[in-house]
């Protein structure tokens, strides 16, 4: 969660992309120099055509810089920008890349769909260390082999691209992503991928079975090649400290031919308040193949659900485990899974067609957005009371505007999965993972729209932390918050005791075997950024080998 009594500088640029020396040992050496960045461009020319290299004296180049930029509250004008977009058409882009960086102290920062809510991907925090941004989003293809319910899909690719490849080849092929179909595949299965079907099939990371990735000496490795520890740190570990994923190999999941979804609103206290308390006991533990989440915004409760059945089976589990929602016949829709993953998108807030008040009407790329997630554990949770006072203080008021609070559901099959198998270690024991969103349109700051938006986040934030997970306070990688801890170096390699600050609240238990994957393939800390994996110190690691 950004907190916005940060300075002006470091509000809106989030990400500290440090020097690596030349022979890529650990050093206290100077930021790169313009003759460095000018050696670095000479190199990458030699095998990257001229026309995917774009420097500010190109009237390519803010084009570029933007075209994945998600978020603007990281791409106004005295955010700090790259010496050069670099845009991969090519695997061995990626690698020239790469070694000249490491060749001419050149920091790099990969971008694939741009919706870090921290703008890792293209921003930097400091000025003065010159910096590159490559964009893969050009490797975007999506193999269907159907025989083999397998699929190889390009980094660049976006979760809606996925999607469709699946729906084109077959009506029963799935993959259990997220919802918003511009995510770029490339980070997203980097931090593990929760989506609609997580309950049913674990996390995208969870069905990835093989990956191409570009590491710090510039080679392409495939799951053999890179051997299992950093198969597995790859798969949840987060994006940017260990290489460039360039593709992945994805395990498809069956799904029926239809499947059942609704939508239904409901407004006022208590009867809203009355429903998310009876949900948080009833969603997580639906049958597996069910989801039910709720959106908290404009006054209103509104309840999504997906079943992968029928409408009359969805409608018999509620009227059994939910009564009190009062979902009829008519809420209820069956379509494909693919129509399905439209649906979700677009009824993340509303459920009417004349409403303007959810993000259907406005996209996320016209807006400014402030963002963090916790876990909920099963013990305690929100009580009416404790609801109906936060509903009153946050919910309740015209002034929340499009300011959300998601609730979404774990347990399922999700709770099966032993913490390690992946990196992502939010599994049994939680409830739901819970979502607050602040967002203001580009256009409306100069009437205080930020401030009013940092109060509403951190004063709910503060209201639900009795409920939140504890030692330590779990949050989803995926949903990065600066806030919880940022790197620091000595000499020129990340401080391993500083990174578990934050660390641990992402990977809990896995965060130490992360850190000596991290010192196995990357011990001079190439890859990194401010909330990148540490290499855990020599005298730590023999445990792991």
């Amino acid at each position: 969660m950004t907190r916005f009594t940060r300075t002006p500088s470091l509000l809106l640029i989030i990400v500290c992309i440090l020097f690596l020396s030349s022979d890529c040992t650990p050093s206290t050496s100077a930021p790169a120099s313009n003759a460095a960045t000018d050696a670095f461009l000479g190199c990458l020319a030699v095998e990257v055509p001229a026309g995917l290299i774009h420097n500010p004296a190109s009237s390519s180049y803010a084009a570029r810089l933007s075209s994945a930029a998600r978020n603007l509250r990281h791409a106004q004008p005295d955010t700090p920008t790259p010496f050069a977009v670099v845009e991969a058409a090519e695997h061995s882009h990626v690698q020239a890349t790469v070694r000249c960086a490491r060749r001419h102290g050149v920091r790099v920062r990969t971008r694939s769909g741009g919706h870090d809510y921290e703008g890792v991907s293209y921003a930097s925090a400091d000025a003065a260390e010159p910096f590159v941004v490559l964009d893969i989003g050009a490797l975007r293809g999506v193999r269907v082999d159907a025989a083999r319910a397998e699929a190889w899909a390009g980094a660049g690719a976006t979760v809606g691209e996925l999607y469709h490849a699946l729906g084109a080849a077959s009506g029963t092929f799935a993959f259990p992503a997220g919802v918003c179909p511009s995510v770029g595949l490339g980070g997203h299965l980097s931090g593990g991928g929760v989506g609609r079907l997580a309950r049913m099939y674990g996390v995208g990371a969870d069905n990835v079975v093989d990956a191409l990735v570009v590491d710090a000496e510039g080679r392409i490795l495939d799951r053999s090649a890179m051997g299992e520890d950093l198969f597995w740190a790859i798969r949840g570990g987060g994006g940017g400290s260990f290489g460039v994923v360039l593709a992945w190999k994805l395990r498809l999941v069956r799904v029926p031919e239809k499947v059942a979804v609704f939508t239904v609103s409901r407004s006022g206290s208590p009867s809203a308040v009355d429903l998310v308390t009876k949900w948080q006991e009833v969603a997580p533990a639906l049958p597996a193949d069910v989801v039910l989440r709720v959106v908290l915004a404009n006054r209103r409760a509104v309840f999504v659900a997906q079943s992968l059945g029928p409408c009359r089976r969805l409608l018999d589990i509620m009227g059994a485990r939910f009564p009190e929602l009062g979902v009829t016949l008519q809420d209820c829709e069956e379509m494909s899974w693919v129509q399905s993953t439209v649906y979700n998108y677009y009824h993340v807030l509303a459920d009417d067609e004349q409403s303007d008040g959810g993000w259907r009407s406005k996209p996320l790329e016209e807006l400014l957005l402030a963002a963090t997630s916790r876990t909920s554990t099963s013990r305690p949770s929100p009580t009416t009371q404790a609801w109906e006072r936060t509903w009153a203080a946050w919910i309740d008021k015209p002034e929340a505007g499009q300011n959300q609070m998601a609730l979404d559901p774990y347990g399922g099959t999700l709770a099966d999965i032993s913490p390690s198998e992946t990196p992502f270690p939010h599994r049994k024991g939680n409830l739901y993972q819970i979502e607050y969103y602040a967002v203001w349109r580009v256009n409306d700051d100069n009437d205080g729209s930020s401030k009013n938006a940092s109060s509403w986040i951190q004063g709910l934030y503060k209201d639900m932390e009795p409920y939140v997970s504890k030692n330590p306070k779990a949050a989803y990688v995926n949903n990065r918050d600066m806030d919880l801890g940022t790197n620091q170096l000595q000499g020129n390699v990340t401080i391993y005791e500083k990174g578990r600050v934050w660390g641990e609240r992402y990977f809990k238990g896995n965060f130490e075997r992360l850190a000596a994957v991290k010192a196995m393939v990357d011990p001079h800390d190439f890859f990194r950024h401010e909330q990148s994996i540490p290499p855990l110190p020599s005298s730590c690691t023999n445990k792991f080998m």
